[in-house]
């Protein structure tokens, strides 16, 4: 397994933002950027444009400072648990782009991971437009969490033509409080697959 907590691998990664199935997204992500916040990467080794899956997670974890990516390779134990879950379901990293509902890093430096606030969840969903328009050939969602959730509405107006399917979020500390979540999380991404193959 290769995770993103290496120099060298995240120097590769970087140097691949400019290649043109990400390059779109990441000038949409320095306008996030520009207003003021912190906001890591799209994962250049994902689909980036080209995504038939998006999904959507809640907000950046805390953590080091260093160049970081929205990617399924972080070393923590939300994208661990994401990884195996996605493979699980075989779905092809070539069909995926992750990102969060609230794409900033909300925590200050060294600060312990917290919940996020209505306002920053309002402005972080608002932000989906635009991320939907880089997105033409999508065709299913999924939204991991309860804030992601919250964006089903706008996603539904924004993209009528797209499945939306939520699940729990695969963070370890939820996943640990019943099978149940797991199983859950399991039938979420074979369904989205099933729409994928269909």
């Amino acid at each position: 397994m290769v995770w993103l907590d290496d120099p060298a691998l995240i120097a590769e990664r970087s140097a691949a933002l400019g290649e043109p199935h990400i390059a779109p997204l990441e000038i949409w992500r320095e306008g996030l950027v520009g207003a003021g916040h912190p906001v890591p990467h799209f994962d250049p080794f994902d689909a980036g444009i080209a995504a038939r899956l998006l999904l959507l997670l809640e907000t950046p974890g805390p953590g080091p400072e260093r160049t970081r990516f929205v990617s399924r390779d972080n070393p923590s134990g939300t994208a661990r648990n994401l990884r195996r879950y996605l493979e699980a379901a075989d779905i092809d990293r070539n069909d995926i782009v992750q990102w969060n509902c609230v794409p900033w890093i909300v925590h200050s430096p060294g600060a312990r991971n917290r919940a996020l606030r209505r306002a920053e969840i309002a402005e972080g969903i608002a932000t989906l437009h635009g991320l939907l328009a880089k997105l033409p050939g999508v065709r299913v969602c999924i939204l991991a969490g309860r804030v992601a959730a919250g964006a089903e509405a706008l996603i539904k107006e924004a993209r009528p033509d797209v499945s939306i399917i939520t699940m729990p979020h695969p963070s370890p500390a939820n996943v640990c409080t019943s099978p149940d979540v797991g199983q859950r999380i399991a039938s979420a991404l074979a369904a989205a697959k099933n729409v994928l193959i269909e």
